[in-house]
């Protein structure tokens, strides 16, 4: 890979250039290029990613809707209603909008007809899954469901057994199990979080990316905490973080291939490795990383999101230097 300076920025859809062509599409009014481009995704990590970046595109248009309009028996077309309706009621709440309620009503009446139309996708589940964080006080039944293991807390965990039918170790539907779980509030919160992330890993085969779910907790506790204070520094040395990232390295980037990583759980790794000194190991993920920079981790580094690539080029910068043998290991 060419090691020149070229300064990183975001790109929804990272390294997946048939991705990219359709969001181009669907940002001037068209939808023709999403469809082709979700009948030749195959079901998988790929596929839920896939419908989870286009509808963050397509949920302040009404493109969906027009080709779900055009084509009223489209399976993927009402799994992406789902996922835009979704969408627009999470973008609601995180905005205080007067109709959070309403456009949650109605993405969860979308999700539960996507469900019935397309029965063997995890999508309309994950979807369902990501609306229990709209009730963090649990007063739908769904989102009360006992859990597998004692020390877990009651939750959204029919949901997330839905999905892994249809998708064992769904990336997305164990992520959005966090955010419910933050959505709670609380300090500590964060403690069933950890346990969690620490039991889906527990449960995960090798090459599954919910081994990286530990590096998210503890970015979570850093932002809860302030995050921008060398003090907390320390947060990233401790044992217990050099123990998560290394577990996740060899349980996760050593067995996968270029395709099936996101751009997200690699910056997460790269940020934990870089945060916990193993500077040589984390050069060999910046490296992969390439130019596909996302905000989160970078971003509760400093203020700004500018000032996020800056930390993100100056940790690059610092692991390659120890992996050029030009700068001490640690």
């Amino acid at each position: 890979m060419a090691r020149e300076g070229v300064r990183p920025s975001y790109d929804p859809a990272g390294p997946d250039n048939a991705l990219r062509g359709a969001l181009q599409d669907l940002r001037t009014g068209r939808w023709m290029a999403m469809r082709t481009l979700l009948a030749d995704t195959a079901q998988g990590w790929q596929w839920t990613q896939r419908t989870q970046v286009l509808a963050a595109a397509a949920a302040g248009t009404d493109v969906v809707r027009a080709w779900l309009t055009e084509e009223p028996g489209s399976v993927h077309a009402a799994v992406m209603h789902g996922r835009v309706s979704v969408e627009r009621a999470l973008r609601a709440q995180r905005e205080r909008h007067r109709r959070t309620h309403e456009l949650w009503i109605e993405a969860w009446d979308a999700a539960q007809s996507a469900s019935r139309t397309a029965p063997q996708d995890p999508v309309p589940w994950v979807c369902l899954l990501a609306l229990a964080q709209l009730d963090p006080e649990q007063r739908w039944e769904e989102h009360r469901a006992a859990a597998p293991e004692p020390m877990l807390p009651p939750g959204p965990w029919g949901l997330l057994a839905e999905a892994g039918k249809r998708d064992p170790y769904n990336r997305e539907a164990y992520h959005r199990m966090l955010q419910f779980l933050y959505a709670r509030g609380g300090t500590g919160r964060l403690a069933e979080a950890a346990a969690f992330a620490q039991w889906a890993t527990g449960q995960a085969p090798p090459g599954s990316a919910l081994h990286l779910l530990p590096l998210y907790v503890r970015v979570e506790r850093y932002r809860r905490e302030g995050g921008h204070d060398a003090a907390l520094d320390l947060h990233w040395v401790a044992e217990e973080a050099a123990r998560e990232s290394r577990r996740a390295l060899e349980s996760w980037f050593a067995h996968t291939r270029a395709a099936e990583r996101s751009p997200l759980d690699l910056n997460h790794l790269a940020h934990a490795l870089w945060g916990s000194l193993q500077f040589l190991d984390a050069a060999r993920v910046f490296e992969e990383i390439g130019p596909y920079f996302t905000p989160p981790p970078w971003v509760h580094r400093t203020p700004g999101r500018d000032r996020a690539v800056d930390v993100f080029v100056q940790a690059r910068d610092r692991c390659r230097a120890a992996a050029d043998g030009s700068a001490p290991r640690h």
